[in-house]
């Protein structure tokens, strides 16, 4: 039997099966698609805004690496970057101590960081389902197509293909669109899981760096050099 004559077998019950997995397989064709275009957008903002991120650690201005992350909305790192750098200059302007605003900035940094993993994993769940769904829903086919063409041996008393044609066409083309649909939903799964480890590293570097360059390395510096000055006066004082 050709593979149109298989279609022309199959009963009700198969075609609503043969329905479900085909607007699974559109649905998840569309996402991978979305996160495709989702995370080569990111990607490419990011490569952009890296230089000015390099830049700002040996020695630029935050006003300058704030002016270019807004330039990036679509960055995974230049948004956590911007929230970061949106937090320290808080605390600064309401005159409170930039050292001590540290445990604030971090926070600013992690909750951006979440937030933005959020946004990137939006759609993978569906993957995933219909990944580890896709086969039994096409086994729930199959052993529907072998129910009927037992119940068609039996009413018919032989068991010639004419008779088992539909239910055999049922279990076939359940069974290979089953796993027709499950296959690239898991290696899409797979791949953009992989991408957003990556995605993931990068920002958390990229946040670690910006908390040693706008406190370990200048306030903090200066403030040891403040309270040294500090001891000097009062040790000179006290003589």
């Amino acid at each position: 039997m050709t593979f149109t004559e298989l279609l022309r077998n199959v009963g009700l019950f198969g075609a609503a099966v043969i329905f479900c997995l085909v607007a699974l397989s559109i649905f998840s064709v569309a996402v991978m698609f979305n996160k495709y275009r989702r995370f080569r957008s990111t990607s490419r903002e990011s490569q952009i805004f890296k230089p000015l991120f390099a830049k700002f650690i040996h020695g630029g201005e935050v006003q300058e690496l704030s002016d270019a992350a807004r330039l990036h909305p679509k960055s995974h790192v230049a948004q956590v970057v911007l929230a970061g750098i949106l937090e320290y200059e808080g605390v600064r302007e309401s005159g409170g101590d930039p050292v001590a605003s540290l445990e604030l900035v971090t926070s600013a940094l992690r909750d951006s960081i979440s937030e933005t993993l959020i946004q990137l994993k939006q759609g993978l769940g569906f993957l995933a389902t219909v990944g580890s769904t896709s086969p039994f829903v096409g086994l729930f086919g199959t052993v529907a197509g072998i129910i009927n063409a037992f119940r068609n041996i039996a009413a018919t008393g032989s068991g010639g293909m004419s008779v088992v044609s539909g239910g055999i066409a049922e279990a076939l083309v359940t069974t290979a669109l089953g796993i027709f649909v499950a296959i690239p939903a898991v290696a899409a799964f797979n791949y953009l899981t992989g991408r957003i480890e990556n995605f993931h590293i990068e920002m958390n570097r990229a946040s670690s760096q910006l908390v040693n360059r706008l406190f370990k390395v200048p306030q903090i510096m200066e403030r040891e050099v403040k309270m040294a000055a500090v001891a000097e006066e009062n040790a000179y004082a006290a003589r």
